[in-house]
């Protein structure tokens, strides 16, 4: 029998890492997926709403340094929760302007899609840049949310338990409203038949508008949940999680949220199972899962659509 590398219990707290990364991956990238599922739309600026994100919730944080050092749950909740939907409500006003300057010009045109919103991300880095510049800003976890549960010989960080219950419910949340509600039924309907559902009196152009805010929104969230994980808020950070998001996104299957979530741990625990096992292999991973995949089913795990 092959030893194991490490203690079991290395392993097991190496999982639950991994499924928090995971979870925090799939809510930046369920908004790309909604985006481009439901309205055939290819947002390469997708990582700007996360950047956006996060820095408006170091705006909100700050004045309350008292109570994020605070070492109780509720006080830190109550300064987290109105910060991260205040990031939400921006990265979705902003979601407007985009869809509203940059996308509607060119549906259906998805080169030139590719390029608008690549220079809409260039002029967004570049803006954040100008306000706060270069440096980068600590944003420490809330004292409650500091340390760990210990489960026998096993370590679990309390901020990535929060981070997969959240994760978890936005998931489920999204299935729901797509599969069980009136509301998804319109969008879909639309996506199918746009001209039909027109017809019975639905301005389909509004529910779009209101998919891309939310995917936008869910980027805001993300971002603010990432800075948590991370510690820190810089401009760039969306460079390396555009990617990211993108890598999901393929492995699961453009338009299927079902294979986002599913690929979004893959990708998370790729990267800490071979970050321990072959260090010099981790920031090439997801790269190798990605072409391992797309060589077994190039459509990706849950394709949905033959775009």
């Amino acid at each position: 029998m092959i030893p194991l590398i490490g203690s079991t219990s290395s392993w097991l707290t190496l999982t639950v890492a991994s499924l928090a990364m995971g979870m925090m991956i799939f809510i930046m990238a369920s908004g790309l997926t909604l985006v481009f599922g439901l309205m055939d739309v290819l947002n390469f600026g997708h990582g700007a709403f996360i950047a956006v994100g996060a820095y408006v919730a170091t705006l909100v944080l700050a004045p309350f340094a008292a109570s994020i050092q605070a070492d109780s749950l509720l006080a830190n909740l109550a300064v987290l929760a109105p910060a991260a939907l205040l990031s939400m409500a921006v990265s979705g006003a902003l979601g407007l302007v985009v869809e509203r300057v940059l996308i509607l010009p060119v549906y259906g045109q998805h080169l030139k899609q590719i390029l608008m919103t690549t220079g809409g991300l260039i002029v967004a880095e570049q803006t954040l840049y100008a306000l706060w510049g270069p440096q980068i800003i600590p944003m420490p976890l809330p004292a409650s949310l500091r340390g760990s549960f210990i489960l026998g010989d096993v370590a679990i960080a309390k901020y990535r338990v929060l981070a997969m219950l959240i994760g978890l419910g936005i998931f489920i949340a999204i299935q729901l409203v797509l599969n069980r509600s009136k509301l998804g039924l319109l969008i879909r309907a639309g996506v199918e038949n746009r001209e039909m559902v027109e017809a019975l009196g639905y301005r389909i152009r509004r529910l779009f508008l209101g998919v891309f805010m939310t995917g936008s929104a869910l980027a805001g969230l993300g971002g603010v949940m990432w800075a948590l994980y991370r510690e820190q808020v810089h401009a760039s950070m969306s460079d390396d999680l555009t990617v990211l998001i993108f890598i999901v996104v393929i492995i699961g299957g453009l338009g299927s949220i079902g294979g986002c979530f599913i690929g979004a741990i893959l990708v998370a625990m790729v990267a800490n199972y071979g970050g321990f096992l072959v260090p010099k292999l981790a920031l090439v991973s997801n790269i190798l899962l990605m072409v391992a995949i797309l060589m077994w089913r190039p459509r990706g795990l849950y394709a949905v659509t033959s775009r």
